[in-house]
């Protein structure tokens, strides 16, 4: 059977390398952000074999917790995926209902929220007792492309780890005039971007996740005040923390429309009106 982290590994080396230091010692509660979905959730996976895997040279990937957890199919793994539709406080209640009992086999119970944005505010806070007094023997581990996208107390709670980003478009130089018109659309309301997207043809669904992407590129950098791109600068200045919040849920929301097959255009028509009203609210 072939891992479902070892793709993440290749990619992300060097959160690998973190998450092998970190489970000498396994924090109550762990964030990684950044990465692609795919990606968080393989080193998720990767995270909980790690952690219960009692071969030489954790995780083997061949033994019978490495298979069930590849699986989903260990009775100490509690998966709870986000992506999949908003995650309830009746959701948390469960969870939090067998948190008082040890874990089955010799190692820890981990429960992984998958795109953790996706927790309404009382579920957000629901979760939050859990981890202010965890029970022995349970390890949390949250997913989301942007820690400024969950509620403070969540983050403020938990290890942080920032998994690389896809390779960035500065090859591209297509790319680059589009985010530029994108740039130029978001402080003005005006532009070439909505002639773009309005082009028949001119989007699809991969060119709209990469735009997507890159702009949750820029929100991160903006966020930790380091601008890299002309696209982060702009988001830097005109965007103070609640609103790279609410940009990032709207960028979530605009992949989560193309995964159920909404028109491209017409997500990143609303994705860019969207980020402009917060901009100018």
């Amino acid at each position: 059977m072939s891992a479902p982290w070892l793709e993440s590994l290749r990619n992300q080396p060097r959160v690998a390398g973190f998450l092998d230091r970190l489970a000498l010692a396994p924090p109550k509660s762990l964030l990684l952000e950044g990465g692609t979905r795919e990606e968080r959730l393989g080193l998720a996976l990767y995270w909980a074999a790690r952690v219960n895997c009692r071969e030489a040279h954790p995780p083997c990937g061949a033994c019978r917790v490495c298979r069930q957890i590849a699986e989903d199919a260990c009775r100490d793994l509690i998966l709870v995926n986000g992506a999949e539709g908003s995650i309830s406080i009746d959701t948390v209640r469960d969870i939090r209902s067998v948190l008082g009992d040890a874990p089955t086999g010799n190692g820890h119970r981990v429960v992984i929220l998958a795109e953790a944005q996706a927790l309404g505010d009382a579920a957000a806070n629901a979760l939050l007792k859990s981890l202010e007094e965890p029970w022995p023997g349970n390890l949390f581990l949250l997913l989301a492309p942007n820690r400024d996208i969950l509620l403070p107390t969540l983050v403020s709670r938990s290890f942080v780890l920032t998994l690389g980003w896809p390779k960035a478009m500065a090859e591209d130089s297509d790319l680059r005039d589009i985010l530029a018109d994108l740039g130029a659309f978001i402080q003005t309301g005006t532009g070439g971007w909505l002639e773009w997207t309005a082009k028949k043809g001119n989007v699809d669904v991969g060119l709209a996740r990469r735009v997507l992407q890159e702009v949750q590129r820029a929100l991160l950098q903006a966020s930790y005040g380091n601008p890299l791109s002309e696209l982060a600068t702009v988001m830097a200045r005109r965007l103070d923390v609640v609103a790279v919040r609410q940009a990032g849920v709207v960028v979530e929301n605009a992949l989560e429309s193309l995964d159920a097959s909404a028109n491209p255009a017409l997500v990143l028509e609303w994705a860019a009106i969207r980020i402009w009203g917060l901009m100018h609210k």
